[in-house]
């Protein structure tokens, strides 16, 4: 059997209010800066053929979406539980105040979250339980197909993690940047990164 070809998208930039903050659960649109990113991003992903494309319910990813379906894409199917990560009290803070309001570091957020630190939001064992049903419900309906998923920086990290089986602090290593593409290659013996945070409105020509 061919391997299932995975496309990790994180959603473009969103609007410049909350940059430099946990946003998390917030329902937050497209700046118009990230409009742009997400119309270089279909343009780079027109030329795949994707069998099935799936997405996080969340304005942002939906709005990064939106350009590669006007070229006769599959009809996305919207999973609720590829939204972004739940911040709890650190949602709405800015990344400079966590110190301060919380005595963590934000830049230890991944192990934070895998240490349930973060006051009444996610940990890493209850993320992975609500995403992890979602990530085996694709590769089991499209096995051997192209596959393009639609979410957010705290996803495509945790999902990176089931699939390459290590802990989630580890994804610290590397940024997901905004309209950015990974993909990953997946036998049935294991999975293999092709491609990592690739950027197509950064990596390409205008």
């Amino acid at each position: 059997m061919s391997p299932t070809e995975l496309f990790l998208i994180r959603h473009a930039e969103v609007e410049r209010k909350y940059h430099g903050i946990f946003g998390g659960r917030i329902d937050m649109d497209l700046s118009e800066h990230g409009h742009e990113q997400a119309e270089q991003l279909a343009h780079y992903l027109h030329r795949l053929k994707f069998d099935a494309i799936y997405s996080s319910p969340m304005k942002r990813a939906q709005q990064t979406l939106a350009p590669l379906l006007i070229n006769g894409s599959p009809r996305p199917t919207v999973l609720a539980d590829l939204r972004e990560v739940d911040f709890g009290d650190w949602t709405g803070h800015r990344w400079d105040e966590i110190q301060s309001k919380f005595n963590l570091s934000a830049y230890d957020w991944l192990e934070a979250l895998e240490r349930g630190d973060l006051p009444n939001g996610e940990s890493a064992a209850v993320l992975r339980a609500r995403v992890e049903p979602c990530l085996r419900q694709i590769l089991r309906d499209h096995a051997g197909q192209t596959v393009a998923v639609f979410c957010h920086g705290g996803i495509v990290r945790m999902l990176l993690a089931i699939l390459l089986d290590l802990p989630l602090r580890k994804f610290s290593a590397f940024e997901v940047d905004y309209a950015s593409v990974t993909q990953v290659e997946i036998t049935p013996e294991h999975a293999e990164v092709q491609l990592l945070n690739f950027s197509p409105w950064r990596h390409l020509p205008v």
